[in-house]
């Protein structure tokens, strides 16, 4: 166990290293994409590693319009699974909030826009960080439970509710659900699973 968790944060700060140099190389990015770190999750990934690529170049384009658009004005997070576009966090008002996701939309390759975007103020570093602990405890604790691989879900918290999003079987999700609900902090877990069975 001791040895697999070791293996997964190394593959982590490898893919972590490899996102920085993407910001920094530009129009390298199949030559750093291909490092090992990333090779290492996408081996473990359902998704094709073209899909996964474009799963990234979704999560940047998508934020970078949106950014663009909106500035300090909302806080939107941004998250691809299988060409499925999950937004969360808050937007000033409603007009706004159908605005960022026709932007997203309207990103190439997008095939479903999931708009968990609520109506408020945007949250406070304070919270995002609370939200931050939130799921890296979430993601430590799927390490620990045999039922699924913890690979097959992203994890996103946003005022305390934990977003599950992946590629799983069915009694994958309830086991995933079930391990966030438990999870310290947690105030309500949502499933934007795209189920297999």
């Amino acid at each position: 166990m001791k040895t697999r968790v070791m293996r997964t944060l190394f593959g982590l700060s490898v893919a972590a290293a490899a996102s920085m140099s993407l910001l920094t190389l530009g129009g390298c990015v199949p030559i750093v994409a291909g490092g090992i770190g990333v090779g290492v999750l996408m081996a473990e990934d359902r998704r094709t590693s073209g899909t996964y690529l474009m799963d990234e170049e979704i999560e940047l384009k998508a934020a970078s319009r949106i950014r663009e658009k909106f500035g300090e004005n909302t806080h939107v997070s941004v998250t691809s699974y299988n060409r499925r576009l999950l937004l969360t966090g808050e937007a000033p008002d409603a007009t706004v909030r159908a605005k960022v996701e026709e932007i997203a939309r309207a990103v190439p390759n997008v095939r479903e826009t999931l708009n968990e975007l609520v109506i408020g103020t945007p949250s406070t570093i304070t919270a995002r960080y609370s939200d931050g602990i939130i799921t890296t405890k979430v993601k430590a604790r799927f390490l620990d439970d045999k039922r699924f691989n913890a690979h097959h879900v992203k994890v996103v918290t946003e005022a305390g509710t934990v977003f599950l999003i992946g590629l799983v079987k069915r009694d994958e999700g309830l086991a995933a659900a079930e391990v966030a609900a438990r999870t310290g902090g947690t105030s309500r877990v949502v499933k934007v699973f795209e189920y297999m069975d």
